[in-house]
């Protein structure tokens, strides 16, 4: 047998085997308190949400209810400030945190400093919207693009209007910041894009009100 066979047997003789069996039992102890903690931070985290979250959603709601009142009768201060008897949606923000209900809050908040010509602050709290359902996301987007029109940023309006048209996804928003995208196109002085947009609101969602005049914005960009 030559030197490099006895060396490879020898190799193989002394390899150490592992076995699963032997592993486990030797890191018995180990393994049970690992599974222990996961049970427990699993069951802290039901308990949290059970126990903590459920009823602050309880109230949260409560108090967001006659904030969204406030809000749909178009008085703005007391939307977001609240009066003597209940909380605005800054408060129900602020008392309310990591809550479905304050998350929602941020949308009602941002429209309400929209209203009032505080864009900054619409910017900032519709941004922190952080919601599910595709037709709010998508106004919050077009309502952030509002803000930067009125603050005269044609680029960033540009961004939100984009977004807001593809979040949105249906007949009844898209062609609507597909259209106002358009303008802010106009306002860029770049006139192509802007009948793209509006071409693209005659070609997919034919049926919606801003396709009814549509043609008009086609061949009023397409003439400059």
């Amino acid at each position: 047998m030559s030197a490099t066979e006895i060396k490879a047997n020898t190799t193989e003789e002394t390899k150490p085997v592992v076995r699963s069996g032997s592993f486990v039992q030797e890191n018995q102890k180990s393994l049970l308190f690992i599974a222990a903690a996961i049970v427990v931070m699993v069951l802290g985290y039901i308990a949290y949400l059970k126990l903590y979250l459920a009823p602050r959603e309880v109230s949260a709601a409560s108090q967001f209810y006659v904030a969204q009142d406030f809000w749909a009768k178009k008085d703005w201060d007391k939307a977001i400030k609240g009066d003597a008897g209940y909380p605005g949606l800054e408060k129900i923000i602020s008392d309310y945190s990591n809550t479905k209900v304050a998350n929602l809050a941020y949308f009602y908040l941002g429209t309400a400093y929209l209203n009032k010509g505080e864009y900054r602050k619409a910017i900032d709290n519709l941004n922190s919207y952080r919601g599910d359902d595709a037709m709010v996301a998508a106004e919050a987007l077009g309502s952030v693009g509002d803000a930067y029109v009125e603050l005269k940023d044609m680029d960033k309006a540009e961004t939100y209007f984009k977004k807001a048209a593809d979040k949105a996804g249906n007949k009844f928003l898209s062609p609507l910041y597909l259209k106002k995208l358009g303008l802010v196109y106009e306002a860029k002085n770049d006139n192509k894009a802007a009948a793209e947009a509006y071409k693209k609101i005659k070609t997919e969602y034919p049926e919606s009100a801003e396709a009814q005049n549509i043609d008009e914005y086609i061949a009023r960009a397409e003439a400059k």
